[in-house]
């Protein structure tokens, strides 16, 4: 049976030794590769397609959950990190493991285990239908939003939010517009409504999102209906709730 291609994700060297030792005792697993911080950890998942990845969470640049969220095929996640408030968010995001440093060796072989079984059972359909969760997960806990992450091509985007121009609903995606150009999000218009500052973004319509200070005038179009004019030339539609959450703040 071939074996299962890990990668090693964590910005402590020690770290990264203590996990490329334990998997020393594990037949089943190799270890293909090992990165430092989220950018390397993309480009190597992206590169090596491994099924399973050691990941911490807290680490320079983007952390664990920011990389899940940009990348596309998802391997089998285990989580490695000495902070314990982050478990429930983990296993809401389909863990197989959320290991606590510092954890033992028998500890860390159980985990293991638990990620070769389901890696050699899961059927097809299975695994995608629990990749996609992975994906689509939306944590009500998380805290307010500073910035967003985008993909292109092989780059990871950091958008701030405060350089958003808007946000348009686009059947289950949004597109988020800004100015570093136009970048697909795999969430929901409601996640966003609920995530960005509440006292520079506002929802003017059912599709958009906008942020006050890029509004450049609002205008009547036509009997009830308004329109709001952006500073990059770009008109939206205000809905009839929209206009009166618009007028509560101009």
């Amino acid at each position: 049976m071939l074996k299962i291609k890990a990668i090693i994700v964590d910005d402590e060297l020690l770290a990264r030794e203590l996990i490329r030792d334990f998997i020393r005792d594990i037949e089943d697993v190799e270890i293909i590769a090992e990165c430092e911080n989220g950018f390397e950890a993309l480009k190597a998942i992206m590169e090596l397609n491994p099924e399973l990845v050691f990941l911490d969470i807290q680490m320079p640049k983007i952390d664990g959950f920011e990389l899940l969220d940009v990348l596309e095929t998802k391997p089998w996640i285990i989580f490695t990190t000495a902070f314990d408030q982050y478990a429930l968010k983990a296993f809401e995001k389909n863990a197989v493991d959320y290991l606590l440093k510092p954890f033992s060796r028998e500890r860390f072989k159980q985990a293991v285990e638990k990620a070769v079984m389901r890696i050699h059972s899961a059927d097809e359909n299975e695994k995608i239908r629990s990749l996609k969760a992975l994906q689509d997960t939306t944590d009500e806990s998380e805290g307010v939003l500073t910035r967003l992450l985008a993909r292109l091509g092989s780059k990871i985007i950091i958008i701030p939010v405060e350089k958003i121009y808007y946000l348009e609903a686009q059947d289950d995606y949004v597109m988020v517009y800004s100015e570093l150009g136009r970048h697909l999000k795999d969430k929901t218009l409601k996640y966003y409504e609920s995530h960005l500052p509440k006292k520079s973004f506002l929802r003017i319509h059912r599709k958009y999102i906008v942020n006050l200070s890029f509004i450049s005038s609002i205008e009547l179009y036509k009997k009830n209906i308004h329109i709001v004019i952006m500073k990059n030339g770009d008109k939206l539609r205000v809905s009839q709730e929209g206009y009166k959450r618009l007028r509560s703040f101009f």
